[in-house]
């Protein structure tokens, strides 16, 4: 797989920023203060607990950089990486107050986004040979988007849009209040810029030949039978990409995929995806 690029710093520090002043509270550290001798040093390593796709080390280098730039902290593996139970990910040297205060930031941060990681490789390689890609939602935790969305790059997937303003999407709530697929469509083509995509969903065959009749870049098909799903492959003929949605699951990706649809997108990427279980180890003193 190819390496998926780094988030810019300028992009992390904020929200792990954020993330450490809500841990510290008013009063800092006071457990890591009141039992560890303030010149202590220690070695320590992130470690999985499981198989899976690592992905978040940056922002967990960052939690311990922020905290304390004099520690040393070397990365052991990569983003996108595929770990098993027991390998190190990280090795964290330098004062032992500093790295235990970063610790649960930089855990929850790996954990979560190695989670996300973990979940789309394994609904990736589920679509086999098949040409369907899988796509993530804006079904994301508030504030974490960027993070979680690369996430699913590092673990094999697509994104879909990030914000409202990246492309215009039609859903069934937009096309009761227009009036219909076609009204839905014309108004869209008159307001979209010439580097907009529109893209419509539907949810019968009968609205699927109205958008093919108006046109549009990409049609997803909301909820659809897999034998919808073929039928619409089908009628399409190439003329839209074609998007699956709706009742994704582990299981029903290869039957969804066998289908000739151009995605697949599940909001379970980001909203159900369980934590990747990391943990820091103490080896010695430094």
């Amino acid at each position: 797989m190819t390496r998926v690029p780094p988030l810019p710093a300028a992009l992390i520090e904020p929200m792990v920023q954020a993330a450490l002043a809500e841990d510290l509270g008013l009063g800092g550290d006071i457990t890591s203060s009141a039992v560890i001798p303030e010149g202590a040093k220690a070695r320590v390593v992130m470690a999985a607990r499981e198989a899976g796709v690592i992905c978040g080390l940056d922002i967990a280098a960052a939690a311990f950089k922020i905290v304390d730039p004099a520690l040393d902290v070397k990365r052991l593996k990569n983003d996108g990486d595929a770990v098993q139970e027991g390998d190190a990910v990280m090795e964290i040297s330098g004062h032992a107050r500093s790295i235990l205060t970063a610790e649960r930031v930089a855990l929850n941060f790996a954990g979560r986004l190695s989670g996300i990681a973990t979940l789309t490789a394994k609904m990736a390689r589920a679509c086999g040979n098949r040409k369907a890609r899988i796509c993530d939602t804006r079904k994301t935790t508030p504030g974490l988007r960027a993070l979680e969305k690369y996430a699913v790059r590092c673990g094999g997937g697509m994104n879909h849009r990030f914000r409202l303003d990246d492309a215009i999407l039609i859903k069934d709530n937009h096309i009761a209040a227009a009036g219909g697929v076609v009204p839905a469509l014309k108004t869209a083509k008159a307001h979209a810029g010439h580097t907009v995509k529109i893209e419509i969903e539907v949810d019968t065959l009968e609205q699927l030949d109205e958008v093919l009749q108006e046109g549009a870049d990409v049609i997803m098909l909301d909820n659809m039978s897999l034998e919808d799903m073929a039928a619409a492959v089908k009628r399409t003929d190439g003329r839209a990409k074609l998007e699956a949605s709706g009742s994704v699951t582990l299981q029903r990706i290869p039957q969804i995929a066998e289908t000739g649809v151009d995605m697949i997108s599940s909001g379970a990427l980001t909203h159900s995806a369980p934590n990747f279980d990391l943990g820091l180890d103490y080896t010695s003193a430094a």
